[in-house]
């Protein structure tokens, strides 16, 4: 069953880059609700949990390098249908192949920065979403 809630977080390169204002407002654009918003940054051991799903992968380490070397913003958005219309509106994960007018393809730099990460699932939405935030801090 579809839920009205997904996460997504802005990641390092993006806040780098200063594009963390126009981000937010695309995403705002769209019709997304932002429900709970921080500026964080994740150290080694959260990065490694949050991403721990790919842990075999042989691109982990850079992974886990690359989340922790800056701030991220962490939200919980909510609108009907979020996680796909959200994955929709992020494009594909390398900017190269994005649709135009995505997020990635407009501040994206490669398939390893890609500015912006969105949950794939209803599943993963609240699980990550609540890695991020209690529930005092959802609105």
């Amino acid at each position: 069953m579809a839920t009205n809630r997904t996460f997504t977080m802005l990641k390092p390169d993006s806040l780098e880059k200063g594009n963390t204002g126009a981000i937010l407002e695309k995403i705002s654009a769209s019709g997304f609700k932002i429900i709970a918003m921080k500026q964080t940054q994740m150290s080694k051991r959260d990065a490694e949990t949050f991403y721990a799903i790919h842990s075999e992968r042989p691109f982990f380490g850079d992974l886990v390098e690359y989340m922790t070397r800056g701030p991220i913003v962490a939200a919980i958005l909510e609108k009907d249908n979020a996680v796909e219309d959200f994955r929709t509106l992020i494009g594909a994960t390398n900017p190269e192949d994005a649709a135009d007018g995505t997020i990635r393809k407009l501040y994206a730099s490669s398939i390893s920065e890609n500015a912006v990460h969105g949950s794939d699932s209803d599943d993963n939405a609240a699980i990550e979403g609540s890695f991020h935030f209690s529930g005092r801090e959802i609105f």
